[in-house]
């Protein structure tokens, strides 16, 4: 009796994602070393001797665990374990972030232009000190080394506020938390603070002389360079 021959293709093993590999030894680093919430991570260069891989593929998967809230990266001092879940959860919330960053950008490229635009034809001289002291403390924050991620959300909720505009204020509130996640991981970019920084100047030159046209423009285009992040594959 002559034998079957299989005709169904056999399906490829899915190989795990470079990002979800170093999240997982990470992970097993952290639970070898026993460390705990408030406890800080090696320095990055020890850190990926250690691990076996570059500084700026260790930076990227940081900024990953930064934006999950799992480690806290402060400029000075390092990542802080914030607190210690198992490797699945961590996965899971990494590809659940990465599935919804497309329609995170749509909402802030949709409200956020709009916002922009009206704060233009709106703002006071009250709103315009508030965003030039944003910018102040952006650039305080990006000249010392740090990422601005303060002075960042400070800008986009002066902006917010000299819109005048007390349903789309609330839009952007309902988002806040998804946008604080895309802010993270853009400014984890190389030279994106000083990018960020710039393109914020050019809003603000924009709304200062009450030109909506161009002060949405540069928003459009402020929020497509933020979008543009090379977290790990």
């Amino acid at each position: 009796m002559p034998r079957k021959t299989a005709t169904q293709q056999i399906s490829r093993v899915a190989r795990p994602r470079l990002y979800e590999q170093l999240v997982e030894q990470l992970m097993d680093f952290i639970e070898s070393a026993q460390l705990g919430p408030g406890d800080t991570l090696p320095a990055e260069r020890d850190l990926a001797e250690r691990l076996g891989v570059s500084r700026a593929t260790l930076a990227q998967a940081l900024v990953a665990l930064e934006v999950l809230g799992v480690i806290d990266v402060q400029h000075g001092t390092g990542a802080v374990l914030v607190y210690r879940p198992n490797v699945p959860s961590v996965l899971k919330g990494l590809r659940e972030h990465r599935s919804r960053l497309p329609e995170i950008v749509e909402a802030r490229s949709t409200l956020e232009v709009k916002l922009a635009e009206l704060a233009a034809g709106r703002r006071t001289d009250e709103d315009m000190r508030a965003i030039d002291k944003a910018l102040d403390v952006m650039a305080e924050e990006v000249a010392s080394g740090a990422k601005g991620a303060h002075g960042d959300e400070l800008f986009h909720q002066a902006i917010t506020a000299a819109a005048h505009s007390g349903v789309l204020a609330q839009l952007m509130s309902f988002i806040a938390e998804m946008i604080l996640e895309t802010r993270l991981e853009s400014l984890g970019q190389p030279g994106r603070p000083e990018q960020s920084l710039a393109s914020h100047r050019k809003i603000a030159d924009a709304i200062r002389v009450q030109d909506s046209e161009a002060a949405a423009a540069a928003m459009l285009d402020h929020i497509t360079l933020v979008s543009d992040v090379a977290l790990l594959k």
